[in-house]
């Protein structure tokens, strides 16, 4: 067993891998992150249309295999599935975090006004949920406006990244000004810059400020 800190990474969708690690490459490089992929996930929620007993089990169960193979920390990257991995976090003895949760914390930071592009449909009420609830924790009058990407995740899902980008950019514009623009889900990570170039406000990601949160949960 490696001496660095281990971090198991659940994740729902393959087109979540490579963001969450190239954070960890460049915020934290002295962790061990792994990887737990069911990849059905993603598209049995999609088919559910809402996350149902069964679907949490299976988050509970992935958040309990990461815990076994020497986890200190367990972080999902998948956004549809806040109440099993708060379910998961109340069981397991190790930090565990939902995906956005992190981010939105940032954007707090940034001001009341946000807006939030999302690719993945059926994960926007429960983010907007979880955006509420940590506003009314940190900064009751914060409000969200959502838009949502069509047909980017189609595009990442069969290689073009390109048009995945694209149409990602163009929910700056149609956000308008903000204090903080946020990048929904992991996926949407890799059009931060192509973001960046269109606006001179905060453009924040999932993957790194889950990283930066991790780093300072776990004293590092």
């Amino acid at each position: 067993m490696s001496d660095r800190i281990r971090i198991a990474l659940v994740h729902a969708t393959p087109v979540a891998v490579d963001p969450i690690a190239r954070s960890f490459r460049e915020i934290w490089p002295e962790a061990e992150p792994i990887g737990v992929l069911d990849d059905g996930l993603a598209l049995d929620r999609a088919a559910a249309g809402e996350l149902t007993d069964e679907l949490s089990r299976r988050i509970v169960a992935l958040a309990q295999y990461g815990l076994s193979t020497g986890a200190e920390a367990i972080l999902f990257t998948c956004s549809a599935f806040g109440p099993a991995i708060e379910e998961a976090a109340r069981i397991l003895p190790v930090p565990v975090l939902k995906p956005n949760e992190a981010m939105f914390e940032e954007a707090l930071g940034h001001g009341a006004n946000i807006g939030m592009i999302a690719t993945f449909g059926p994960a926007v009420a429960m983010m907007e949920q979880e955006f509420a609830e940590e506003a009314k924790r940190l900064k009751p009058q914060a409000r969200l406006t959502s838009w949502l990407a069509a047909g980017a995740i189609e595009a990442l899902r069969v290689g073009d990244a390109a048009t995945h980008n694209q149409r990602v950019a163009e929910g700056v514009a149609e956000l308008g000004e903000r204090d903080a623009i946020l990048l929904a889900h992991f996926s949407t990570s890799r059009a931060g810059e192509a973001c960046r170039t269109l606006t001179s406000r905060p453009v924040l990601s999932s993957p790194d400020a889950a990283v930066r949160k991790l780093r300072r949960l776990l004293g590092s």
